[in-house]
Order: C-alpha cells, then structure tokens, then sequence
C-alpha cells in the first residue's frame, strides 16, 4: 500500500449564481459530487498511479453508498465504516459574485472513532485530515491514526485556519508531532497562524520540527523544507476556474509520489500540476484514465 487516508468523507452540493436574493428564488448551477479532503486526496493519489485506501465514516444511506462505489471506481480501496443513526458528511459550497462560503455538516464523518481503525496503518504514506484532528469529538480519532501510522511519511493537513486558531498553534504542533507526524501540510494562512510567517520562512521554521513541511503557495507554487533542504517549485500558469480541492489533491499526489520513491522535487512538481488541474476546473475529481 502505497498511501492510507484517513478523514473526511463527504458529498459536496456547488451553488453557482450571479447573486442569491434573501428569501427569493434565482437561476444558477448545481453540482453534486464526491468529495472531502481524504476521499480527494485518495482518489488524485490513484490518478497518479499509487495503490490507496481511505478510512473514514458514512451514513447508512444513499450518499454513503454512493460515495463508496464512487471512490471503488477510481481504484481506492473503500475501508468505510457505516455509522449507524448519522447521515454521510455533507458540505455546501456557494460561490456568487467571485466569493466562496461554504457550510459543512459532518454527519457520520463527527461518530468516527479510533475504534473504526485498524491496529496499524502499514504503508508507505499516511494522511491524517485536520479536519478529523482539529475538531471534537475525533481530535482522538486523529491523534490515534498517526500513532498508528507505520510509515516512512507520516501526514497532518492543518486544513483550516480558523479550526487551526481555535485548536491552539502551539497545541496543535506539539500534540502531532508528539504523536509521532513528520509531514505537514499547509496553505499561507495555516502557516501564518501555526508560526507566524509564510512561504519558505515558514517552510523552514516548521521544518525544525517535521522531517517534511510543505507550504501550499497558491498560484505562486509551492516550498517544502525536505530532511532540512528546500526544495522551491513555481505553478503552472492557469485560469482558475475553481480553486475547491486543489490542496487535497496537491496532497495525495505530493504523498503517493513520495512512497513510491520520488525524488523530492519532482514529487512537489507533480503535486502542483495536479492542484493546477483542479483550480483550472469546475471538477474536484480528475478525469478517469482510459
């Protein structure tokens, strides 16, 4: 096994209009599609050739089937535990007038427990969502996961600011790293709330601490302090379409990569092509591969 998930599982419903009206009705797009930082980051992971499974928590419906025949489909190994009385995650996703807001239910992904894991997770990268880790009642779930973790890469995704703000900087880099993390994962404002600087300040600062950290630079690229080297990769030029999902699959791809023995720099450089590919796209997912 080349990469195990572990995280969020969720369906996310895309609103595209010019503008909404508060209590009235408007014409626009709606999407429905797999989703989550796990299932995403698995599923761009296999797109790349890596042999994954995802860990995760369902609902015992409609969605929770379809997302475990949609993840078996792209080649991921679905290690999904149906929870009993909790519908499957559900993120709302809306973007009007150039703004994104988003709205997540967590659903089944909130009853996930480290009881739903196995023993160990024996591959040759792990990734840990922040979004099981960052929140209540599964920052144990999260915690255990990485203790879990029998891997030469062990992977945190900070995944969110604020959730990063509330959880506590400092908390949350002792707690992972004490666990036993020693790749994060992280965008510009993650870092800036995790240590205060940005782009390969941060990279640095934060690769005194995990073996790999990785700074997601949007469209400036990315850098990644890799066993105390840099490693600096410029994006790819792109008209962004829709940014949702580009940080989860730079992460599976950067992750897969490494496993299967790629050379640091060339892991970052097919880890940006692939966010590239999703922020010049209204699809999460990557296309199937004939």
């Amino acid at each position: 096994m080349d990469l195990i998930a572990v995280g969020d599982v969720m369906v996310d419903v895309h609103v595209q209009a010019p503008a909404l009206k508060r209590g009235g009705d408007v014409h626009g797009r709606v999407r429905l599609q797999p989703a989550g930082t796990s299932a995403n980051a698995a599923v761009w992971a296999a797109w790349d050739g890596a042999d994954v499974r995802v860990h995760g928590g369902v609902g015992d419906d409609l969605a929770g089937r379809l997302l475990r025949d949609a993840l078996a489909e792209r080649g991921v190994d679905p290690a999904l535990t149906m929870e009993d009385g909790a519908p499957s995650g559900t993120m709302l996703v809306v973007v009007e007038a150039g703004e994104r807001s988003m709205v997540a239910d967590r659903g089944a992904n909130a009853r996930f427990t480290a009881g739903d894991l196995p023993p160990t997770l024996d591959a040759g990268a792990v990734l840990v969502s922040g979004y099981l880790l960052l929140q209540e009642p599964t920052t144990g779930t999260g915690l255990a996961a990485i203790g879990r973790a029998t891997a030469p890469f062990v992977a945190v995704e900070a995944s969110s600011w604020p959730l990063v703000e509330a959880f506590g900087a400092e908390r949350f880099l002792t707690e992972t790293s004490d666990a036993g993390a020693t790749v994060l994962l992280a965008n510009e404002r993650e870092v800036e709330v995790l240590v205060g600087v940005s782009g390969t300040d941060a990279a640095r600062a934060l690769g005194e601490r995990y073996r790999v950290a990785c700074v997601k630079l949007g469209e400036k690229g990315a850098a990644m302090s890799f066993d105390g080297s840099l490693v600096e990769i410029g994006a790819e030029a792109v008209v962004e379409v829709d940014a949702t999902g580009a940080g989860d699959a730079f992460d599976g791809v950067l992750l897969g990569a490494l496993a299967r023995g790629a050379e640091p720099d060339d892991a970052l450089r097919r880890a940006c092509h692939a966010g590239a590919l999703v922020a010049a796209s209204q699809d999460t997912w990557p296309e199937r591969r004939a």
